[in-house]
């Protein structure tokens, strides 16, 4: 079986350097850290997706091209059964964790994101793995410090990584903020490796 490994976000460039992109940002840098085929937008399947493998594993990264909330319907065209499911693997930001922390996880809730309410609703299965990176500011004892409210939540998240770089991407800045994103870009990555070569288990005691 292959994996499948999806990155949510928002499709469009001015969604690009959002914070709630993360996970599309983490799929973008695993593609092109492991050498994967150049991305190709799918309008039937309502995805742009890439391949790859692993050692002996196939890979399929897959790009959601439908908005957060209707990400599932993506997902859905490619896990057909709670089966398939078992080789799925989620990449999405968390404002339940502090900019930079990663954590693997496996059969919980959606935490109230959207995308991910999403996919448990159109797989009919909570059992998949997810790789959540936190996006949330946090106190220099480590206390979140996450957006109250609808609307300020909504605006925190679709803004982008503090102090671009020149390049325009949320990867091309100098400050502290976007330095500790890149580095929780690399660690996911690495997670999602991790996962697919050593196990859920061996991913989850490495990260967590």
């Amino acid at each position: 079986m292959t994996w499948i490994i999806v990155g949510l976000g928002n499709p469009g460039e001015e969604y690009e350097g959002t914070r709630h992109n993360t996970g599309r940002m983490v799929l973008a840098y695993f593609a092109k850290k492991y050498d994967c085929t150049p991305w190709q937008e799918n309008k039937k399947m309502r995805a742009t997706i890439s391949r790859g493998s692993l050692g002996k594993q196939t890979l399929l990264l897959l790009a959601p091209d439908t908005f957060m909330n209707k990400s599932g319907a993506a997902v859905a065209k490619y896990v057909k059964s709670v089966r398939a499911a078992q080789q799925l693997v989620v990449v999405y930001d968390d404002l339940d964790l502090p900019l930079g922390k990663i954590k693997v996880s496996f059969d919980r809730g959606s935490g109230g994101h959207k995308g991910l309410e999403s996919i448990i609703r159109t797989v009919k299965t909570t059992k998949f793995v997810r790789v959540r990176i936190g996006i949330s500011p946090s106190t220099p004892g480590g206390k979140i410090k996450k957006p109250r409210g609808e609307q300020a939540v909504n605006d925190f998240i679709l803004k982008e990584f503090s102090a671009q770089g020149g390049s325009g991407s949320a990867l091309g800045g100098k400050s502290s903020e976007v330095q500790t994103f890149r580095n929780a870009v690399k660690q996911a990555s690495e997670a999602i490796e991790t996962i697919i070569t050593r196990g859920i288990a061996a991913a989850m005691n490495e990260s967590n």
